[in-house]
């Protein structure tokens, strides 16, 4: 047994000292897998590192490129209106006034800008009018607005045109005048047509239409209190209450007709309301 354990012995070392270099030819292999992967990790690190800033320089770049072009754009429009203002070579201190102004007021008083557009909108005759006198109207018209000092936006703007002859889509805000912007040239196209004599009247010139009752009756008040001072007669025709008054009213002869569509429609048909000669229409 001794000799059996003697002679196996050498061989156990000679089998330990063969298989060591193939282990340690594993090991340097895994290592060098694991620093080539480390080595590729640390690469594709790198590559998106240098897209991230190639993005970012790209975002830079394109926000620079707008602050750019804005500020050229408002270079440019600058120049576009200083060569619209020049007459002869230079700008015109007034206007540029005028512009600094009407800043100035709609800061203040937050007046909104007014847009004027149409045909021949910009011709003299369409100006805006400034006071109460530039309109030549009669004394006795103008005795409504007699509290007032000037007319209002939509009064200054309108009545050139009403007076005129000519169509007119107005928006303003409630309380700004537009009854009076478009009761005034109603009085003077009865004057027109009516020829100074009043006491000829029969059937309406001038019909106003209203959606409610109420303001109806807020129209009717404004164009009954400025007609009285020069003579025109109108009459309030709304549902809810007796026909009786309105249809007196307008066998009595009138010439400006308030009304909502109702009860229009009701006294069309009766025949107590005859618009043939209507030639005004709100």
């Amino acid at each position: 047994m001794g000799k059996k354990l003697r002679e196996t012995t050498p061989l156990s070392e000679e089998l330990i000292a063969q298989e060591s270099p193939f282990i340690s030819k594993k090991k340097s292999k895994h290592k060098h897998k694991l620093q080539e992967e480390q080595n590729e990790a640390n690469q594709k690190r790198k590559l998106e590192d240098s897209t991230d800033v190639n993005k970012n320089d790209k975002k830079k770049k394109k926000k620079n490129e707008k602050h750019k072009t804005a500020k050229n754009s408002q270079t440019h429009e600058a120049k576009f209106e200083e060569t619209e203002l020049r007459g002869n070579g230079k700008v015109s201190e007034t206007h540029e006034e005028k512009r600094e102004v009407n800043g100035k007021n709609e800061a203040q008083d937050g007046v909104d800008k007014i847009m004027v557009t149409g045909k021949d909108a910009n011709l003299d005759k369409y100006a805006a009018l400034k006071s109460f006198a530039e309109s030549k109207l009669p004394k006795e018209v103008l005795d409504c607005c007699k509290n007032f000092k000037s007319p209002s936006p939509i009064q200054a703007h309108a009545w050139p045109f009403l007076l005129d002859g000519r169509d007119f889509i107005g928006i303003a805000k409630t309380g700004s005048g537009k009854t009076l912007a478009f009761g005034v040239p109603a009085i003077m196209h009865v004057f027109g047509k009516r020829k100074g004599n009043l006491e000829k009247r029969t059937i309406p010139i001038c019909l106003v239409l209203s959606p409610t009752r109420e303001l109806a009756d807020q129209i009717s008040d404004v164009l009954c209190d400025a007609g009285t001072q020069c003579g025109v007669k109108s009459v309030c025709l709304y549902g809810g209450t007796s026909k009786k008054p309105q249809i007196s009213t307008l066998r009595s002869g009138v010439d400006i007709v308030i009304g909502t569509p109702g009860r229009l429609k009701d006294l069309i048909e009766m025949k107590e309301c005859h618009l043939m000669d209507v030639s005004f229409v709100v």
